[in-house]
């Protein structure tokens, strides 16, 4: 081989070698790859709280297998919302510390004085972990570190969607009816017989209306709940609409009140009022009795 070529090859390698030492994942002295910012069995966790940078905090708890809002009268929590956060913290994406000093628990706000989240995990009343979020270190990321460790991660999550208020958890459609077979209204009645459906004056609905209202039950979602103020006068007002269901889960009233341009409903499942859009609201309450009740239109 040529002393040229010799040479050549020689410079080839020391760039392959300041190649790698300068892109190779690096970690933190006494750190090794990711496993889980929270080494407990996803079973045990019960009960979450999460706090924010201005002093918010609300809890999860889970019973029966179902998350609710202990706070909103025990409302149902959105599962995939929860589930969302229990899967970034615990399932471990194989990465390697972004930093272990004290100094960066600062400058990545994951200190415990200097953070955007507080998340705090217990299981039969034990607290198994408490965890901070802070900076965002890119597109869909977020500095983590478990209070008990060194170690600071970037993990695929993002803070918003940790919000330290009850209402921001709620599950949305909750008050969706996916399965009805009787519908009574104020001036309308249905009623499922075998495949198809009947009004309460025996003929079959217009299928266009009827679908609309179907679909109306099936997506319905909630803005979030009332507020204190509004909770009092809405229990003090009568519902502009009244819907009677029954369905394969069960029978439930849903009541329509409107306050300008703002919007509720009720259900008699739930003590509290919440909100709802314009959209909504006018999907339900524009049905026309006529065209449901299989009537012409005059």
């Amino acid at each position: 081989m040529s002393r040229p070529l010799t040479y050549l090859l020689l410079v080839l390698v020391i760039q392959c070698a300041l190649v790698a030492t300068v892109y190779w994942p690096h970690t933190a002295p006494g750190y090794g790859p990711q496993e889980s910012m929270l080494p407990v069995e996803r079973e045990r966790v019960d009960e979450i709280y999460v706090g924010d940078e201005f002093d918010n905090e609300t809890v999860l708890r889970k019973v029966g297998g179902r998350w609710s809002l202990p706070e909103l009268e025990n409302l149902p929590a959105d599962t995939a919302k929860v589930e969302k956060l229990l899967d970034a913290i615990m399932s471990g994406n194989d990465s390697w510390p972004a930093a272990s000093s004290i100094a960066a628990r600062q400058r990545f706000r994951v200190a415990t004085y200097h953070y955007r989240r507080r998340i705090k995990f217990l299981g039969n009343l034990d607290v198994l972990g408490t965890l901070y979020l802070g900076a965002s270190p890119g597109f869909r990321k977020v500095y983590a570190r478990n209070e008990a460790q060194d170690a600071i991660y970037s993990i695929l999550f993002n803070a918003h969607d940790a919000p330290g208020n009850s209402d921001a958890w709620l599950d949305r459609k909750l008050l969706q009816t996916r399965t009805p077979v009787r519908i009574d209204a104020d001036d309308y009645s249905l009623q499922l017989e075998g495949a198809g459906w009947l009004s309460g004056t025996g003929q079959a609905p217009e299928a266009r209306e009827l679908e609309a209202l179907l679909l109306a039950l099936r997506s319905l979602q909630i803005d979030g709940v009332a507020s204190e103020d509004e909770q009092r006068d809405l229990a003090e007002s009568e519902a502009e609409r009244i819907f009677r269901i029954e369905s394969l889960a069960g029978e439930v009233t849903l009541e329509l009140f409107s306050q300008g341009d703002q919007y509720f409903i009720h259900s008699s499942e739930y003590p509290l009022f919440f909100t709802l859009g314009a959209y909504d609201y006018d999907r339900l309450a524009s049905i026309d009795a006529r065209l449901i009740s299989g009537e012409p239109a005059g």
